[in-house]
This record gives C-alpha cells, structure tokens and sequence, in this order.
C-alpha cells in the first residue's frame, strides 16, 4: 500500500492508497455483479417519447441538450426497444459490496453528500456529456441545471453545463452548507467538453520532445476535437474558491478520440491528396498515449500537493480533493440488433474506429495509476457492467449510451459509493475563513 503526506506548517492530510482487502466494495468486487431483469413499471409500450421516463424510473431530468436523443426515445422505429432497454438493473448480491447505497432509492443522500462534502468536475468527451445528463435524472427534482439549451439551442459544446441545487428542492432546509457556499451560484456537478485531457498544443510539444520528426509531419488531422490545458482546468475551475466552486473530485475520462484519424501523423492511410503516410498505427498512438498520461497525471497531482484550500465541508473543515479515471467503454457493433444484455463479453468482429484497443488505454491508465507517486489519483475498472450492455446504446449509434438503461446510473452510483465510502478523506484543518497558513 502506497502513502503520502501533505504539510501545510503544522497541519497535514494523510492520502493513501487503500489495499483492495480494506475495502467494502472495490472497482473488482463491484464488476463481478450481474444484470437482472427488473422492471420498474407494467406499462409494456412505449407510445409516446416522454414515457421513457417511467420506464427509467425517473421523476424527470434537469438536463435539457437533446433531451429524448439522450434517452433514446427520438427514433419511433425503435419503440420497440421499451420497456426492455431501462428494465436492467445491476445486481451486486452475490458480491463482496455490501452495505452499498443505491442511489434510485437513496438520492437525496447524494444529493446531501455533493453539498455537505462537495461537488465533482466531471470532464471527457460526449460519452461523459451523456452521463452528465443522466446524473440529471437520477438527482431531480433536487437539482437544476444550466444552460438551458431549449431556450438557446445553439450553445456551443465546448461551454459549461452546470447542476445546482434547486432552491424549490425539500431538502434545503435539512443542509448544512459549507461556509461561503451559494445555492445559485456554487455548482455541484460541472461538466465540461475535454476529449483529450490536455491542449493540442501541449500534445504537439510533448510530440516533439519525445519523437523525431520531419518537416512535413503534422500529429493532428483536421477532424474536430474539444480540448483545454490543465494549466487552465485545474486552478481556475477544479481549485477555484467558494462560492465559485467546492469541487472535491474531479472525474475523467478519455480515450475515444484517441484515434489515427484525428492523431493523423500516426495514420498509414493515404492522405487526401493521395499521398501515403507513413505512421507507426494505432500501436505507436497508444504509446504516445501512455508518454501524454503521465504528463497529465504529473500535472494533476503536483496541483494537489500544491493546493493550499482543498474542499471546505460543511462541518468548517477542509479536505485533500481527489482524482477518478472511469476507464473507457468501446462501442458495440450492430448494438441495435440487441434486446438485452449478454452474459459474458463478446469478441468484435470487426474493430470499429479504436474500439477494440480501448483496453489497452485502459490498461496504459491503470498501470500507470497504480505508483505510488500518485496518491490522489485513482483508476476506477468499472467498464464490464456497460460492456455487458449491446442494448443500451442511443439511437443514432453504437457508442453513446442511452439514459435510464442503467449503465450511466450505475457509473453515478459507484463513483458517489467510492468518494464517500471507499475513498473518504476527512482529516481536515478547522475552517477559519481565510487560506491555509
């Protein structure tokens, strides 16, 4: 077991790694679960969008960005998927995870928890946008949530969606608020675009450094990508003071953008022009990936150790914020010729896009997350309940997962379980009002 110790003077927090024997339900324990029919309604059609709903088990969604595409529930020719697609739900009895909180019938506890220990910035690309949306669901009518995309429509990707405690929610006169915080003003979940996890430009730099290049090569292609520094996300968004923010986890994910079609430097296809490249394939992207993670992960956990705040709970401490890696989750081909979930993963055919090197960036993220350098940091293998999951994708194609089949749920859920019960960390300096001394 790997251990660390954070001094600000006379005070310090002491992070570590847990040993998977001292946990009540590690990433493994909770992938060894199965999916159990369990339906939540006995209306058996689907006969108009806004039942998909009731079939989730959702009271509604804060959310409002594509709202039916997000449940899957904007293609009548695939009505037929309902009520079958949301009647899953992931069953941990047989288990070492008990005493785990299941946030379908306890969300008010999550919603007390993102208040009273803090919120969570969660970046990735689309497939994270998704489970933005369904963390919308799953915390309504507790939470609101911003932009409102039906009023502008038009809003670009790459800005901020925020979630903030309704003021209307019943639960606000039974909080204790953190001092400073801002029921309309201090988010608890923040999402924001970042397929990469670091600039071009900074990926571009390391390229450099670390290969040789020639004068016509070009690591990027011109195919759109969404991206912002750490330089840039983690003091001004992640360590940002109350009533800004109160983030205590930062979530990520990436890999699905890591391809040999936007990295086109590492593509061996012919160029537009008819001219051969000659790349080192998805083999040399994955090993430049590995060279990029570690950058990130230096970055990321030198801003902790450098932090001078952490997260102020509502008891007038402070706590060491954390870091979660969700590992990736490939796409399943023909996923729409699927009516339920599959019992063991099932082998590609023909390896779409990187879909079938998604494991390998996972594993290049788990074996780097497990040194020790890197307490803060923490690798969540929690993929195998999704890849169980061929029926669950949204309309329009076999990556993005559809709200309410209860995969995303199930992220939300384990996650809340990891940060508050496997991973908790509250030794913590008495809050004054002013910085750490």
């Amino acid at each position: 077991m790997s251990s660390s110790t954070f001094s600000l003077r006379s005070f310090s927090f002491s992070t570590s790694k847990s040993s998977p024997s001292s946990k009540t339900c590690s990433p493994s324990a909770y992938s060894a679960g199965k999916w159990v029919y369990s339906p939540r309604t006995n209306k058996t059609a689907l006969s108009r969008p806004e039942d998909a709903l009731l079939f989730a088990g959702f009271e509604g969604c804060a959310s409002s960005r594509e709202f039916f595409w997000h449940l899957a529930a904007d293609n009548e020719g695939q009505y037929d998927r309902f009520p079958d697609a949301d009647s899953w739900k992931w069953d941990l009895q047989d288990t070492e995870c008990h005493n785990f909180r299941d946030l379908e019938t306890r969300k008010e506890e999550m919603v007390r928890d993102l208040v009273e220990k803090g919120g969570w910035l969660v970046l990735g690309d689309s497939i994270t946008e998704g489970h933005f949306f369904s963390i919308s669901c799953s915390l309504y009518p507790h939470v609101i949530a911003t932009p409102d995309y039906v009023a502008n429509p038009y809003f670009d990707r790459a800005w901020p969606q925020n979630m903030y405690l309704n003021p209307n929610s019943s639960l606000v006169q039974t909080l204790k608020f953190p001092p400073g915080f801002n029921i309309s003003g201090t988010p608890l979940i923040t999402f924001r675009r970042i397929d990469l996890l670091l600039s071009t430009e900074e990926l571009e730099a390391l390229h450099k450094e670390k290969h040789r290049e020639d004068e016509s090569f070009s690591l990027f292609s011109d195919e759109a990508v969404w991206s912002l520094s750490p330089s840039y996300y983690l003091p001004d968004i992640f360590l940002a003071s109350l009533p800004q923010s109160n983030y205590a986890n930062l979530i990520v994910s990436t890999a699905g953008h890591w391809t040999t079609t936007l990295f086109g430097g590492y593509s061996n296809e012919p160029t537009k022009d008819g001219k051969e490249r000659h790349g080192e394939g998805i083999g040399g992207l994955i090993d430049f990936f590995g060279e990029a993670m570690e950058m990130w992960a230096n970055k990321v956990q030198k801003a902790i150790n450098d932090d001078r705040e952490g997260v102020v709970l509502a008891n007038g401490k402070r706590a060491r914020r954390q870091v979660m890696v969700r590992a990736y989750l490939t796409g399943h081909e023909d996923c729409h010729d699927h009516r339920k979930p599959w019992r063991k993963i099932e082998p590609m055919k023909w390896n779409w896009y990187n879909w079938g090197s998604i494991w390998k960036y996972n594993q290049v993220f788990e074996t780097l997350l497990s040194k020790p350098q890197y307490p803060d940091i923490h690798y969540l293998a929690i993929e195998r309940p999704a890849r169980l999951r061929p029926d669950a994708h949204a309309t329009g194609d076999c990556l993005h997962i559809m709200a309410g089949a209860g995969v995303l749920e199930g992220w939300t859920n384990y996650i809340w379980q990891f940060v508050t019960r496997e991973n908790e960390n509250l030794d913590a300096k008495p809050y004054t009002g002013t910085r750490y001394q």
